[in-house]
């Protein structure tokens, strides 16, 4: 096979991260007779520096030609005013609309080489299996913004809106995606409080006509936060609103130890797709050579899997990733002793990878 794949590193721990994912790629690439061509483009606050753009044309235009795109992390301090008209964030809400992307796909597995990692007790995360699927074009993050004085002081709005139809295919995109797991479905809302989500539960309760083999529940947001913590196990797949998807899949990474464990797909209509860690820039350590690269990695096989249809490949990635934890691989956010850098991980895996 023959793909480009556009790369965007970022800011922060960004293309540390990047390097190691890239470098697992080509392994891929190799021992599989593949040809991957990658492109490396700006993006967040780099970008804003150079360009003085978060999402220059040339970075857009560059993804849309291409097969996938493996992102690293955008953001840090020293753009942080709120007051600034450009913003690192700015590039990233931008490709995904550029890009069509209207699904975001967070999977969540409780390693049992990581369960001392965790803050649970271990019973609770043993054989947790979850997939959040959040919606990435409606919500608070694109409804209309303002700030007023009044005769009260001043006021600030935010606006949440969501059209039934972007409800509706996410919503399905969830009962197919449950339909080859557990077949089980938990949408989640606010829908003792917001009218956004009792449309959210109408037009999801009228989806799952189409699924009699899917079974689905509705649970509001603050019940389901406690829950992941509680009985993480109960769930299969997760599907909710832009925001409250955002916080319950963070909160989630306690599942694994670290947030530096977790990928994602942000997925449209076609195979083209955006793939990266859901952590941060973490500028504290950026340049450092300490950040998880495992993240990236994962997202890397979710490329595999999700844009180039090499399923094999991805799953051999996803066990190398396995190997390298049950090998003692540590970076520190895993391990106070002893732990490895950023290089030594990606290290670990690609020795990790099936011959």
């Amino acid at each position: 096979m023959q793909a480009k794949i556009v790369l965007i590193p970022g800011d922060g721990v960004g293309p540390e991260v990047v390097q190691a994912a890239r470098a697992v790629l080509d392994a891929v690439a190799k021992k599989g007779g593949h040809r991957f061509e990658f492109e490396s483009c700006l993006m967040g606050g780099i970008a804003i520096d150079e360009t003085g753009e978060a999402l220059p044309k040339a970075t857009l235009d560059a993804a849309l030609s291409a097969d996938a795109v493996l992102l690293g992390a955008v953001g840090g301090p020293k753009w942080d005013d709120p007051k600034a008209k450009t913003r690192p964030e700015m590039g990233l809400l931008a490709i995904r609309r550029g890009l069509g992307l209207y699904a975001n796909l967070r999977p969540v597995r409780g390693y049992k080489e990581l369960i001392a990692s965790s803050p649970l007790k271990p019973e609770r995360i043993e054989g947790v299996d979850l997939l959040v699927v959040r919606e990435l074009t409606g919500g608070l993050y694109f409804g209309e913004k303002y700030r007023k004085d009044t005769p009260k002081g001043r006021l600030v709005v935010d606006t949440l809106e969501y059209h039934d139809f972007e409800i509706e295919r996410i919503v399905r995109l969830s009962f197919e995606i449950a339909r080859g797991r557990k077949k089980k479905l938990t949408s989640v809302d606010k829908a003792n409080v917001l009218e956004s989500s009792r449309l959210w539960r109408e037009v999801t309760t009228t989806v799952a006509k189409d699924f009699s083999d899917v079974a689905l529940e509705h649970q509001l947001v603050d019940s389901c936060a406690m829950r992941l913590v509680t009985a993480p196990g109960s769930f299969d797949v997760i599907v909710t609103e832009n925001m409250f998807g955002d916080i319950l899949s963070d909160e989630a990474a306690v599942l694994t130890g670290s947030l530096g464990m977790l990928p994602s797909a942000s997925l449209g209509q076609g195979k083209l797709g955006l793939y990266e860690p859901i952590h941060g820039s973490a500028p504290d350590i950026a340049g450092k050579g300490i950040a998880n690269p495992l993240g990236t990695i994962l997202s890397a096989a979710l490329l595999l899997r999700h844009s180039l249809g090499l399923e094999s490949e991805a799953a051999s990635v996803e066990r190398a990733v396995e190997t390298a934890l049950a090998r003692g691989a540590r970076t520190r956010d895993l391990a106070a002793d002893k732990p490895i850098s950023t290089a030594g991980m990606g290290e670990a895996v690609l020795a990790a990878l099936e011959p």
